[in-house]
Formats: structure tokens, C-alpha cells, sequence
């Protein structure tokens, strides 16, 4: 949790109890389904949570957006980025029921009111359009910005970006962009929060 203050320090009592709860209920959760990998566990508020908040850094969401994450997996980036924009709405999107099982649960025991769970490919998603959708290491870019381009409505609901796709990825990208066919804008995370588990890790940009 330190790990976040050090970085963040505007949050409401609400917010604050909302961060320091993650811990043990991701904790008891990977005990039962494995959403996090065994040796992150421990370092779960700087390997996931702070991670997830390098969007947040990036992009202040305006108030009344709404957000698509994109194969959610445990909830991130979704989980933590809807504690921080309490008034943005997020759809948290993943094909693997058993995870979002605990996503649900997770947002219920914190008391998140503005995160909807949805058990669904990107895909499938017909009946809403959304300002961004964001992601963490789910798939090539190439890949992510087709399930992601027809979600997203044209507008300006950040102060930092136009609505687009916001995703984390890590490693050299450069093959993945070229055969993407995308031209991106890059932000190392290691620009941000000084930890050295983020070199090599960034926040890629496409816009709608």
C-alpha cells in the first residue's frame, strides 16, 4: 500500500480503505483460483495495482466517461482504476467465467458502484460504445485494436487524450507494432514510478 501513497496521495477515506482492502482479498481469493501468479502475490500493490495506475498517472478520465477493460482477467486494470475515477463507469470484459467470479466479488466487498462485470469477448460487446478501452497484456496490438476500434465512440474524455485504446504492455514492441500496421505513441511506466520491475514496460496509445 505504501507503494501507492508514494506515488498518490488525493484520495478520499472511501478510496483509501478501497486500496488497502485489495490485499488480503485477492490474497484469500488466490488461495481458491489462481488470478494472480503465486510469487506476485506479496508484491501485489506494485506489480498489479500500481501498474494498473500507470494509466492513471497518464490519462485523467473526465468525469461521466465510460470505460471498456478488455480482458480484465483478475481486474486489472480495471479494479484499481475504478476506485481512483469513482465517478467514471467501467465495464470489466473477460471470457474466463471463473476470474471474473472474483472481480465480483471484489468489487461488491469494496463497495464499487460504478464497475459492471460482464462475462464476454470484446467481441460480442454490441450494445455499447465507450470513450477508451484499456488493457494489460492480453494480446498484440493488432489484435486488441480490432476488438477495441468498433467499442469506441469519437470525443475527447480525457485531458491528456483523445478517446482511443490505453493498454500496458511490456518487452520490445517493435515487431509487434509493425505488424500492427499502428502507429502508437509510447510512455515508459519507468518515466512515472521509479521501481525497478517497470523498465521495459509502457503505456501505449492508440487513438479512436
Amino acid at each position: 500500500m505504501d507503494v501507492i501513497l508514494k506515488y498518490f496521495d488525493d484520495f478520499t477515506p472511501t478510496q483509501l480503505e478501497q486500496f488497502a482492502a485489495l490485499q488480503d482479498l485477492y490474497t484469500d481469493w488466490n488461495e481458491k483460483i489462481n488470478v494472480i501468479s503465486r510469487k506476485d502475490i506479496d508484491s501485489l500493490y506494485e506489480r498489479h495495482v500500481l501498474h494498473s495506475l500507470a494509466i492513471a498517472a497518464a490519462a485523467n478520465f473526465n468525469k461521466g466517461a465510460e470505460i471498456v477493460d478488455i480482458g480484465t482477467g483478475g481486474g486489472f486494470p480495471g479494479i484499481p482504476l475504478a476506485i481512483f475515477f469513482p465517478e467514471v463507469e467501467f465495464l470489466l470484459a473477460d471470457s474466463i467465467g471463473k476470474k471474473l467470479k472474483v472481480v465480483q466479488s471484489v468489487a461488491d466487498a469494496i463497495g464499487l458502484k460504478n464497475v459492471t462485470v460482464k462475462h464476454t469477448r470484446a467481441e460480442e460487446i454490441k450494445d455499447r460504445k465507450f470513450d477508451f478501452a484499456v488493457s494489460r497484456a492480453v494480446a498484440p496490438l493488432g489484435e486488441l485494436w480490432k476488438w477495441a476500434r468498433p467499442l469506441l465512440r469519437t470525443g475527447h474524455n480525457s485531458e491528456e487524450y483523445g478517446n482511443g485504446l490505453i493498454c500496458l504492455k511490456g518487452g520490445d514492441l517493435a515487431e509487434e507494432f509493425a505488424a500492427s500496421g499502428l502507429r502508437p505513441r509510447m510512455l515508459p511506466v519507468s518515466r512515472i514510478f521509479e521501481e525497478p520491475g517497470f523498465e521495459e514496460k509502457y503505456i501505449v496509445y492508440v487513438p479512436r
